[in-house]
């Protein structure tokens, strides 16, 4: 997520909140779970622990609440003040706004705006910030201090009254009231160069290269991470000056560009074929080979210069490894990477688990809250409501699996970061197999788009039914046990029977899906019939219906009373092994358990024991 987390501590923030909010665009608003009828309200159990949360992510906190109350709980965790997300506390009615923590990423400038939409004082205490209208180890967007340790001793200095000589090209120092002098000691220095800087000299470096790559399929990461590195020392250029690694969209999907994005820690983006065949009449070193391979006669020139625009120029030409090319341009000013062509994309397939939000994993709602866009049935998509400010939802009806799963795939093709939303776990009987199915290019057909199968993909498991109703009941899948669906949409009856006859025969404990529905009425009936010849009438049932929701109920029985009726299309029914046993529990509830064994090892511990005690 990239927006703040807004926390109130109960009804009295809610009005502050909300018009923190709009102005933030991408901020959510969290509160006690205790807090009812406010729709958009994310709930949290504790707000201490959802605060640490938080810091421990590095997402930016606004507590709506006394600075003493955040003082009090992030103080264990405070250690290197660089790595601090901005915590500003902001009193209640909107009075107030005190940035505590997080002046290196942000914090002052974010107490600043949240002052302005409240008409309030910003009470910004950093005196860097106060005496100079600046935080120099701060820089905005698109610049980087090559040098940060130094920042202290300097501000110090101008602190003293010392004058800087400043950098033409550091125009965002213009308003500051840092005093000037040509012949000044102290400088700031920009350049795109390497230069280490000293106590006297801070030197920022512009994000203004872009470093293109072509590579073979497959090439080592660490080959290309060598020859970037090289050529950038080579030509003096530093590391720190690159907006982004760019290339051919033909290579979303190549590991080693990724790896030499996150080695040189900036974004990969990529471009078309018709972006990098626009850059033909400017390339050093076409090449008829290449072209007919990709259909372009450059990939890391034309890529370096697509993504530096008409008024970037190529600053080293083509630089040969053994599998891989790279070439670098610069652009006239600080680049905006997310701007540039587009990202690989990404498919995260969520699993919510049985629908509360307590059963929902925290990988789960990270990958939610990082999100641009929502796909799935419109249920589950509501199942996350507290989680879809900003989010752009594509709702489908039940069914439509498979259109659902190419919107998700052809909208992370476009460069999204995209969430399918699953009940239970996306890998039981839900979209997992159907997205890799889709993806795979030896399966799938051919109207899914390129780029929707070099989208990254990951799976973010989640509770399933059967491990949820077991739980509600006990300890029934303590042993062996295998899941069953009875819909034969997809699958013929015939072999869904042969897979519960083995299921019976084998005396596992069976989870039965997709019991039941309006049309589907024999299944059940027919299943029942299969196990019975192989359980004794007592053995337990345990039917659990809307798990994890309002209206969720549990029932449990055994095989020969066990009424079909009761199941509808909202139930897994659990069926135990030939060892599976049911007691009632001192509060009167039934306990359902399937022994893993331990009973025949007791007298060998009992002996074991008693050695002991009498050694």
């Amino acid at each position: 997520m990239t927006g703040p987390a807004i926390l109130i501590l109960g009804p009295s923030g809610l009005g502050t909140a909300h018009r923190l909010a709009a102005a933030l665009g991408e901020a959510t608003i969290e509160g006690p779970e205790t807090l009812t009828g406010e729709p958009a309200l994310r709930p949290f159990p504790v707000f201490a622990d959802r605060l640490r949360e938080l810091f421990a992510e590095g997402r930016a906190t606004v507590g709506l609440c006394a600075t003493g109350i955040l003082i009090r709980v992030l103080a264990p965790l405070l250690g290197d003040k660089t790595a601090e997300p901005p915590v500003i506390a902001v009193a209640e009615d909107g009075s107030a706004v005190v940035p505590l923590l997080g002046g290196h990423h942000g914090a002052n400038d974010l107490a600043r705006r949240l002052a302005r939409v409240l008409d309030a004082p910003a009470a910004i205490t950093t005196a860097g910030d106060l005496r100079l209208g600046t935080a120099l180890d701060a820089p905005p967007s698109g610049w980087r201090l090559a040098n940060p340790d130094d920042a202290k001793p300097f501000t110090s200095a101008l602190l003293r009254g010392e004058p800087a000589r400043i950098d033409p090209a550091l125009d965002w120092l213009s308003g500051t009231w840092i005093r000037r002098a040509d012949t000044a000691e102290l400088r700031l220095t920009a350049t795109t160069g390497q230069r280490a800087g000293g106590p006297t000299e801070l030197v920022y470096h512009p994000a203004r290269l872009a470093l293109g790559v072509g590579c073979e399929r497959g090439c080592p990461g660490d080959g290309v991470i060598a020859l970037a590195r090289s050529t950038l020392a080579e030509h003096g250029l530093a590391t720190a000056a690159v907006a982004a690694v760019v290339s051919l969209d033909l290579k979303a999907d190549e590991a080693a560009v990724h790896e030499l994005a996150a080695n040189l820690d900036v974004p990969a983006r990529f471009f078309d074929r018709q972006a990098l065949l626009a850059q033909v009449d400017r390339l050093a070193n076409p090449s008829a080979i290449v072209a007919q391979e990709v259909g372009v006669p450059g990939v890391a020139e034309a890529a370096a210069l697509a993504a530096t625009g008409p008024e970037g120029r190529l600053l080293v030409e083509k630089t040969k490894g053994a599998r891989a090319t790279v070439a670098i341009a610069q652009a006239p000013a600080p680049l905006d990477a997310g701007a540039l062509g587009r990202g690989r994309g990404r498919l995260a397939l969520v699993g919510l688990g049985p629908g509360g939000r307590a059963w929902r994993s925290r990988e789960a709602e990270m990958e939610l809250a990082a999100a641009t866009d929502w796909v799935g049935y419109g249920l589950y998509l509501d199942l996350a409501a507290d989680l879809q400010a900003g989010k752009t939802l594509h709702r489908f009806p039940l069914g439509a699996e498979e259109e659902r799963v190419r919107t998700a795939l052809t909208l992370a093709g476009q460069g999204r970061n995209v969430a399918l939303v699953c009940s239970g776990d996306p890998g039981i009987y839900a979209m997992a197999s159907l997205v890799f199915e889709l993806a795979d290019p030896e399966g799938s057909d051919a109207t899914l788009p390129d780029g929707a199968r070099r989208a990254e993909i990951v799976v973010v498991p989640g509770i399933s039914a059967v491990q949820a109703a077991a739980a509600r009941a006990g300890g029934m899948i303590g042993h062996d046990f295998c899941c069953i669906s009875l819909s034969d949409l997809l699958t013929p009856w015939a072999a869904i029977e042969m897979r519960l006859a083995a299921a019976a025969e084998g005396d596992f404990v069976v989870a039965l899906y997709n019991p039941r529905s309006l049309r589907r009425r024999h299944q059940l009936p027919r299943a029942l019939e299969i196990l019975r010849a192989h359980r004794p009438a007592d053995t337990p049932v345990v039917v659990a219906h809307s798990l994890g929701r309002p209206d969720e109920r549990i029932e449990i029985a055994t095989l020969a009373d066990f009424d079909p009726e009761t199941v509808d299309m909202m139930s897994v029914v659990l069926i135990g092994a030939t060892a599976t046993r049911a007691f009632a529990a001192g509060d009167g509830r039934l306990r359902v358990y399937t022994p893993r064994g331990y009973a025949a090892k007791r007298p060998a511990i009992a002996d074991t024991l008693s050695g002991a005690s009498h050694a």
